[in-house]
């Protein structure tokens, strides 16, 4: 098998995961901690933040590298533009995760879940905010990558 055809796959598998993560975490999870009392939905918070600030990059970092490696390795086969669209939703992610929820995901790990500061929750609406533009950066990135693959394979 080609080397190239497995690593189209290790890209779309981790770039799979990680949209849906983004997904289900954003769309399945935001809404029902609304309803928390505010002790409970920082506690959550913070659990969820521990668990998660190992488990994404887990799938993140696979699905840019071998996104950058199937960018430079396939060059200008069919699906070009896809895998540069795809590459550009990556790093429109990373920039949003950076900017957006990683001080929001720190900050939470310090607040007292009993006392926590008297502006919380406009922090964490305003990481939502960010949280929404990085769900669907990733989703467009898989999206990208699979149309991407999609060409290559129709073109062989």
């Amino acid at each position: 098998m080609n080397p190239v055809y497995v690593l189209h796959f290790v890209n779309l598998f981790f770039a799979g995961i990680l949209a849906g993560m983004e997904t289900a975490i954003h769309y399945g999870l935001h809404g029902p901690t609304q309803v928390l009392s505010g002790q409970s939905q920082i506690q959550l918070r913070q659990a969820l933040v521990l668990r998660l600030r190992i488990l994404v990059p887990a799938f993140f970092v696979p699905a840019a590298v071998s996104g950058i490696a199937v960018a430079i390795l396939d060059g200008t086969a069919p699906g070009f533009w896809f895998r540069c669209v795809g590459m550009l939703a990556v790093l429109v992610w990373v920039v949003i995760r950076v900017i957006g929820t990683v001080p929001i995901n720190s900050a939470t790990l310090t607040w007292q879940a009993g006392a926590p500061p008297t502006n919380w929750r406009a922090q964490v609406d305003h990481a939502e905010r960010f949280h929404i533009l990085g769900v669907w950066a990733a989703v467009v990135a898989f999206a990208s990558f699979l149309t991407a693959a999609a060409l290559k394979l129709a073109a062989h």
